[in-house]
């Protein structure tokens, strides 16, 4: 599969300058147009706010981009026909030369590939609830146990099974850090009551534990929870009432595998009046400053 490099993220990857990657299906499946492309300018924006470059990562006529020009955002963003791209999509999407947005999967190995360390999402994909069932594990998982890349992420979504997901994190020898925090956050909220073996409370040794990692030979990634910020937590008593609305919204549909998550999340905007969607901002923008801020202490 072709990557193309944009010029500003080839440049700083030349010089070892610090380079943040972003995912793109917040872009084409997160958010309503037109507001999914002030969203996707925003991030970029804000890692450059904090000294770093911005690599938002999709497939376009495919071709893996790592960094994006302006009209290319924007054509991810309005462009009809946009797949939802995990990891084992990247090769039919190329052969055939399709367009997709990248999840948390495809984005970590397209930034390994391209030799970029840190990346910054919302929330990472996991165990569904009633998994024992369905089997339905995202392939975030996996791949963050293969790609040699730091995630930052407000936890994982609160549409999972927290619990679980942090079992199989374990089982992959994936670290999980809490940034300044006790418990896995849950995505629109900071607590979960699911307690962390590890917590660091400063980029600095934050970075010191990504450097250990590296020199140790461990060769997978490192999920970072850094929660959401708390004026813009929303309630978890609430969050949790419409997340079982939709779930049994969506077991009636039969609607399942990778059109669950797109759903869910839609579900909860509608049966939240919009709050969701102003908490998913807030979050992804903190995690954008937070992923700049550790690639630039990285690149010291």
């Amino acid at each position: 599969m072709n990557i193309q490099l944009s010029a500003s993220v080839s440049q700083a990857l030349a010089n070892g300058d610090p380079v943040v990657a972003l995912e793109s299906t917040i872009i084409s499946h997160g958010f309503p147009r037109p507001r999914n492309l002030e969203v996707g300018k925003l991030l970029e924006a804000t890692v450059r706010q904090h000294g770093a470059v911005p690599a938002t990562i999709a497939v376009l006529d495919g071709v893996a981009h790592v960094g994006l020009e302006p009209d290319q955002l924007e054509r991810l963003a309005l462009e009809d026909g946009i797949e939802k791209c995990s990891a084992r999509d990247l090769p039919l999407v190329s052969a055939a030369g399709g367009s997709g947005a990248t999840t948390v999967a495809a984005t970590c190995h397209l930034a390994a590939m391209a030799g970029v360390k840190v990346f910054a999402t919302g929330g990472i994909g996991g165990v569904h609830r009633h998994a024992e069932r369905t089997m339905d594990v995202s392939a975030d998982l996996r791949q963050l146990a293969t790609s040699p890349v730091v995630v930052i992420s407000a936890g994982a979504k609160s549409i999972l099974d927290l619990g679980l997901t942090l079992e199989v994190l374990e089982t992959y020898g994936v670290p999980v850090v809490g940034l300044g925090c006790d418990e896995m956050p849950a995505f629109y909220t900071r607590t979960s009551g699911h307690f962390l073996t590890q917590r660091v409370d400063d980029i600095e040794t934050l970075a010191k534990a990504v450097i250990a990692q590296q020199s140790l030979g461990l060769t997978g990634g490192m999920l970072v929870c850094n929660p959401i910020p708390q004026e813009a937590a929303l309630d978890a008593d609430e969050v949790e009432g419409w997340i079982q609305a939709a779930l049994a919204k969506a077991e009636a549909q039969g609607i399942a595998g990778k059109a669950l998550t797109p759903f869910l999340l839609g579900e909860l905007v509608e049966r939240s009046g919009g709050q969701t969607l102003g908490a998913n901002i807030a979050l992804a923008k903190n995690n954008a400053q937070v992923g700049a801020r550790l690639a630039v202490e990285l690149c010291k």
